[in-house]
């Protein structure tokens, strides 16, 4: 059974505004990374310089989470090209992040986006001038959520609850949606851990 099929006779994952959530709920050592609105990616480069790297998990065409096509505006049932790879440092998983782009977000130059590979999609993002990002959305995730499985799939053992975060970017006016899950072995009480820019 494929990991989408698990994932989606699951429970959907609750994802709210960043500002629904008071700062004693989120971890402590996690908010500043949670509320960042700058390129995760860059700050993983920092945080792990000449290690970073990604390792791609999977990229195929298939149907969004419910959540996930509502929140892009798609129609119940239309396909999606998702990606889902884990930002490393050396060999630790650091990070899940999962992209979800309509058919419809893949024209023109933005087709480059279906070739990424093992290139970060960050990279690219933030260095397209006419980028806009949408709010930041949190979410806790348990067992028995279709994130949390997704993004603990190739883990042993599973962690029982992680934080992640997710955020409609659009380039050409396009959307796509980026979920970006902070795994166990994250470092994130680093000092490099950025300033939080939320509440």
């Amino acid at each position: 059974m494929s990991l989408n099929i698990l994932a989606r006779n699951m429970q959907a994952t609750r994802w709210k505004p960043h500002s629904c959530y008071s700062s004693t709920a989120m971890p402590r050592a996690l908010r500043a990374w949670l509320l960042d609105t700058a390129s995760l990616t860059l700050r993983l480069q920092q945080l792990c310089p000449g290690r970073f790297g990604v390792r791609l998990l999977s990229q195929a065409w298939d149907k969004p989470f419910e959540d996930e096509a509502r929140i892009l505006g798609m129609k119940s049932g239309s396909r999606a090209l998702v990606r889902q790879v884990q930002l490393l440092c050396g060999e630790q998983a650091w990070v899940y992040a999962r992209t979800v782009m309509p058919v419809s977000s893949l024209c023109g130059r933005l087709q480059r986006l279906a070739h990424l590979g093992t290139r970060p999609l960050g990279g690219m993002l933030f260095a397209d001038p006419g980028m806009q990002r949408g709010g930041v959305e949190l979410a806790r995730l348990g067992t028995g959520q279709a994130m949390h499985a997704a993004a603990t799939f190739h883990l042993a053992p599973r962690p029982v609850e992680i934080w992640g975060r997710r955020t409609v970017f659009r380039l050409a006016d396009k959307p796509l949606l980026v979920s970006e899950i902070f795994l166990p072995e994250f470092p994130a009480g680093s000092a490099g851990r950025p300033r939080a820019t939320g509440r």
